[in-house]
């Protein structure tokens, strides 16, 4: 903590019983950070007063619902709320939420504005019978309604929705600007942050804005100092060089203590089998392999990421990758 902190360090520092994503989600679109070719064109929008649909897909944590809430700030200023229905797809996902609700705000008198926003948060849950009832009702309330939809996969969403649309695909934020983020906040708050700690908060976060937030947030109240090890600690992540050296040792050979270490990471260090997999993924071109055998990695990681999806078990499974990559050194 800085010199100023209260002498109790047990002591929360002000401002810290907030939840910090939501204290620090930017209000206007000129504070998103990391979407550069993203918020000009949105900002546009707003100027001009000529907002279409909107679909924002990309995944969690990279600015979709905040975009969404920062365009209805600015079109109504302090009145925002009165015109922006927020809906979760993922908890209300039946044809009746698109047949009741948002018709009954679409209908609602208002006045002072050309149009109300709709914010359909998680749109790919909704089932194809409740898209196509919506894709009605945009038809149908277009004059005195506009709709953002936000989802993880395009994909999901029926072409005529996104033919309506115009589509913004957020993509995972680059480091730069979530060590910007997390260095910002954590002089706001007077939290002391090593360069190692800052470091693990971006690795652990992995591209997502909101991860990097609740972790530096959580690292924050476990002691003084945020560093290395108090961050993969409170994420439950394990360090780059740990992943590598299991597979290191599968790759050389050493099937048995290439287990020992995965069941380190799982039973001691509480990862699930689906965030090994992604560290593994992200650590694959940093092993000292060849070209063709990173390229084999990538497709046993792929197999057993499917399988682990489908429910099989993630332990099994990241041990046969192990086996078959310590039986391909003795072939």
């Amino acid at each position: 903590m800085s010199e100023d902190a209260p002498a109790d360090a047990d002591a929360p520092a002000a401002g810290r019983a907030d939840v910090w994503i939501e204290k620090y989600r930017p209000e206007r679109l000129a504070d998103i950070k990391g979407h550069g070719d993203i918020v000009p064109r949105l900002e546009r929008y707003v100027a001009t007063d000529d907002l279409p649909h909107l679909m924002f897909a990309g995944p969690a944590g990279t600015g979709k619902t905040t975009a969404a809430q920062s365009i209805s700030r600015e079109i109504y200023g302090e009145n925002w709320r009165d015109n922006f229905l927020e809906l979760n797809a993922s908890d209300e996902r039946g044809i009746d939420v698109v047949r009741d609700r948002i018709k009954n705000f679409a209908r609602a008198s208002f006045g002072g504005h050309d149009y109300r926003i709709i914010f359909l948060d998680e749109a790919d849950a909704l089932t194809k019978d409740a898209q196509s009832a919506l894709r009605r009702t945009m038809e149908q309330f277009s004059h005195n309604t506009r709709f953002i939809l936000s989802c993880n996969y395009s994909s999901q969403i029926i072409d005529p929705i996104q033919s309506r649309c115009a589509v913004f695909r957020f993509t995972e934020l680059e480091d730069a600007a979530i060590e910007a983020q997390v260095r910002e906040i954590a002089e706001t708050e007077g939290i002391e942050v090593t360069d190692d700690g800052v470091d693990a908060v971006v690795y652990a976060a992995a591209g997502d804005m909101r991860k990097a937030i609740n972790a530096l947030q959580a690292a924050a109240v476990m002691g003084e100092t945020v560093d290395e090890e108090t961050v993969f600690a409170i994420t439950a992540t394990a360090r780059p060089e740990e992943v590598e050296a299991m597979v290191g040792r599968a790759i050389d050979g050493d099937f048995t203590a290439a287990r020992a270490a995965l069941e380190d990471l799982l039973t001691e260090r509480g990862l699930a089998g689906g965030d090994v997999v992604d560290q593994l993924h992200r650590s694959a071109w940093a092993l000292d392999l060849d070209e063709r055998a990173t390229v084999r990695l990538l497709e046993r990681l792929g197999e057993v990421d499917y399988r682990i999806t489908e429910g099989a078990n993630e332990r099994l499974q990241l041990e046969a990758m192990l086996a078959s990559l310590a039986l391909e050194h003795e072939s």
